[in-house]
């Protein structure tokens, strides 16, 4: 019970999954002890994430446990069509492909969900809120859920505060063994990987924009600045914006660097964050992409608004010619351009996020019926022992408190 693109991209796609298990120890580590023990046997888990190689490795490893898996795309242009074929002959229900359009995807969604699961994975929040916008009946057998990513987070926190969250999710993108990596270092790689896949523009010497400067922005911000780009940040939050000063970038408003900027990229979880009246005032041949979740960030409509034409003139790249007569590139129809033109994280850095993902299924379940109705972040324990997996497989050793250490540090009697 699958529906995808082309079921003879299965070949390519299992050695893309095999390079991707050979970069991701920490989840591998995992699977080995799912494999004995399968703590998720007789559970059904409906995942909503990017249809990547990395994903797959975090589908066969929860399957390897013992669930019941079914598979959809959290963005119509992320999925990687070899993957999805790849998994569906690994036994995973998988309805996704590149390209779908508003009703297909929605499609897809309800369809993951017809499996009746007791525990969902979220990437965006998509799922969860068809569950309580659409399909309310699942409920009564839902455990509890997880969410990957900031903007997904954000919801379910609103959810809350207006009482609307009907059960427990697990903030996976709050653990620091993935937003300080995850977000920070994968989000900065594949974000100038996409860009340079669109376009093969020289990055150094340009004025790089970047709208935001949260953990995915700040990677943006720092890889840009490695290729030799001058980085102008933009932000909305006076501390943010202190900081991006303290890191050497120049902060002002968007309305001034949209008219100094040659690539911009937002990153923000905000809609209209890039709007007609920035775009208006760019210099032609500026840039535009988005590595924020939704395609908000960029007002397209307005976009649409003020251009006399536009055309695809590369993969992943239209052009735009304003009436002002100013031609501007979009890339990726302003979605996620790190996963919309190139791979995604690298597998390196998504081993650290899809490790969380793995453990906190089980910690659901080993705390059946204990969790509230709210937002909670990962267990300490759980963030701290990928840490360690993680080094090990680095083969990175670390220092240890001594017993003297851990009793100076509980202790407030100890001073000068």
């Amino acid at each position: 019970m699958s529906k995808v693109k082309d079921m003879k991209l299965s070949k390519d796609g299992e050695s893309k999954i095999k390079w991707a298990e050979d970069h991701m120890p920490v989840l591998m580590n995992i699977r080995k002890r799912f494999e004995k023990g399968k703590p998720l046997k007789g559970i059904t888990i409906a995942c909503c994430l990017h249809v990547t190689k990395e994903t797959a490795v975090l589908m066969k490893t929860l399957k390897e446990g013992g669930a019941k898996v079914s598979l959809c795309g959290s963005n119509p242009l992320s999925t990687q069509d070899d993957i999805a074929a790849a998994l569906v002959k690994e036994g995973i229900n998988v309805f996704a492909w590149r390209g779908v359009n508003t009703k297909d995807y929605y499609w897809c969604i309800d369809s993951a969900l017809d499996l009746n699961p007791n525990i969902t994975m979220d990437d965006g929040g998509d799922l969860v809120a068809r569950i309580h916008e659409k399909r309310g009946n699942l409920l009564k057998n839902i455990i509890a859920g997880t969410e990957e990513t900031t903007t997904g987070v954000i919801r379910f926190r609103a959810m809350e505060k207006d009482s609307a969250l009907k059960y427990p999710i697990i903030a996976i993108n709050d653990a620091y063994t993935k937003y300080l990596f995850d977000n920070r270092y994968g989000t900065g790689q594949s974000t100038i990987d996409g860009i340079l896949r669109s376009t093969s523009v020289l990055i150094a010497g340009k004025n790089f924009v970047v709208a935001g400067y949260g953990w995915c922005a700040r990677g943006i911000a720092m890889r840009a600045r490695g290729m030799g780009a001058n980085v102008i940040v933009t932000e909305v939050d006076p501390l943010k914006a202190l900081e991006a000063v303290m890191d050497g970038f120049s902060v002002m408003p968007m309305s001034k660097a949209s008219e100094i900027g040659d690539i911009f990229v937002s990153a923000t979880g905000d809609k209209s964050v890039i709007s007609g009246d920035h775009i208006s005032s760019m210099k032609s041949g500026a840039i535009i992409a988005n590595s924020g979740h939704f395609d908000v960030e960029i007002n397209i409509p307005e976009l649409d608004g003020i251009s006399k034409s536009k055309k695809k003139i590369r993969d992943n790249v239209e052009e735009y010619t304003l009436r002002n007569g100013r031609k501007i590139y979009l890339l990726a129809e302003g979605r996620l351009v790190n996963l919309a033109a190139a791979e995604g994280h690298p597998s390196e850095v998504m081993d650290m996020s899809f490790a969380n993902q793995a453990l906190v299924a089980e910690y659901i379940l080993k705390n059946r019926g204990k969790l509230e109705t709210k937002v909670y972040r990962v267990p300490k324990e759980i963030d701290s022992e990928i840490a360690r997996l993680k080094l090990e497989s680095m083969d990175i050793r670390i220092d240890k408190l001594t017993n003297e250490q851990e009793k100076y540090l509980t202790s407030w009697k100890e001073g000068t």
